[in-house]
């Protein structure tokens, strides 16, 4: 079994955890940039009857 497994994680919280890890040894201007690639943008939109209702905020992570 994988140790990731057997630490009670699933494949993506082990990956997540270890692309912190990579960006973390990173020096610095290659950090700056493999920080703002860690940037996720997601926007919700209501939907009704096939259209689009109303467009909620942003999230950042």
């Amino acid at each position: 079994m994988s140790a990731w497994r057997q630490a009670g994680l699933n494949y993506i919280n082990y990956s997540q955890i270890a692309a912190r890890l990579v960006r973390q040894a990173l020096k610095g201007d290659l950090r700056a940039e493999a920080l703002k690639r860690d940037e996720v943008n997601v926007k919700f939109t209501q939907w009704k009857d096939g259209k689009p209702i109303s467009k909620l905020s942003k999230i950042y992570y």
